[in-house]
């Protein structure tokens, strides 16, 4: 069987989203996985994914690493060994894939194919030029130009292996909010978030709060007294397990919305408009996107917020997220 390398250096989200071409590739060919260590969690939990190479990206993330010979020449030589057959590189609309295909082309790999607005020279077999749409579409249709198509039982939604670790949970059913964000320009206040755990759970829900280690002090907040505080208390497939849990997950735009999205449940996008929702909003689950998609920062790609009071999540009330949850949770019940 041909070994197909794919390459996402990028978050776990950028990694989930990912998931449908990866299944397309691994359904005629042995996947291995290109990714940064902030994609690492996900991509081990990508149906189809045979093996996962590690490696620090020098030119993308938010905080990418610096320029590392020794670590860049074994990346070289780890890939040499692999035997690849074809690469893929995923990459966002506004991302250049030529500098991976630089370093592919020096691994041997002979047939490389991505989406590219700039001149490759010889460094791609196939420049792809998709259409403008999600990064989920994105990724299908470079897969589909390289000869690699979804099996007809496979309707290309998110997903994940099914194992996920056991763990103790509250009494079901509960809503999960999620207020932390990669960057701050797409996660709601502190205050806010605050309010919408206070409000679900004065309709009558048991609201879990979840974030990493480093936002124990924000989950602890946000929790209050009227919501359970599990920040930094889930590894990122427990997290997956508690959001599979979940009735209704209330997100920003950030890894959580997409693992959500990966275990099948709905939705509350808290969706800054710094990048389109059209491109990036929760893939193939009912979903809500509630925030002024016209405000001022649309399309500006901001990490931090360029206008004051951070107007665009800010003004969501409490009340048009607990109307958000009960609509979707009305609508899986059918």
């Amino acid at each position: 069987m041909e070994t197909v390398l794919i390459c996402r250096p990028d978050n776990d989200g950028d990694v989930l989203l990912a998931g449908p071409a990866v299944r397309a590739v691994a359904a005629s060919a042995r996947v291995i996985m290109l990714v940064s260590p902030s994609g690492e969690q996900a991509a081990w939990l990508l149906p189809g994914v045979h093996d996962v190479v590690v490696w620090p990206c020098p030119w993308s993330g938010f905080e990418p690493p610096a320029v590392d010979p020794v670590l860049t020449t074994a990346l070289i030589e780890a890939l040499k060994l692999e035997c690849i057959g074809r690469a893929l590189i995923l990459t966002s609309f506004h991302q250049s894939s030529l500098p991976m295909a630089l370093i592919l082309r020096l691994a041997g790999i002979r047939y490389i194919a991505a989406a590219s607005a700039d001149y490759p020279g010889s460094l791609l077999d196939l420049r792809h030029r998709p259409e403008v749409g999600h990064e989920v579409r994105r990724s299908l249709s470079l897969a589909a130009a390289a000869g690699f198509h979804l099996p007809s039982h496979d309707n290309g939604q998110l997903a994940v292996r099914r194992t996920l670790p056991a763990m103790s949970l509250p009494e079901a059913p509960f809503v999960v909010v999620h207020p932390g964000a990669s960057v701050s320009a797409r996660a709601p206040q502190p205050d806010r978030a605050r309010a919408y755990v206070s409000a679900l759970a004065a309709v009558g829900w048991r609201v879990l709060v979840t974030g990493s280690a480093r936002e124990r002090e924000l989950t602890a907040y946000v929790a209050g007294d009227d919501g359970v505080d599990l920040g930094g208390r889930t590894t990122f497939r427990q997290l997956a397990k508690v959001l599979r849990e979940a009735a209704c997950v209330v997100v920003g735009n950030t890894g959580p919305a997409h693992l959500a999205a990966a275990v099948g449940t709905p939705v509350v996008s808290l969706f800054a408009p710094v990048v389109p929702a059209g491109s990036w909003a929760p893939w193939g689950v009912p979903t809500i996107v509630l925030g002024d998609q016209q405000a001022a920062c649309r399309g500006t790609r901001a990490r931090i917020c360029p206008e004051p009071g951070h107007p665009c999540l800010s003004d969501i009330t409490p009340d048009e997220v607990v109307v958000a949850v009960r609509k979707l949770i009305e609508e899986v019940a059918g």
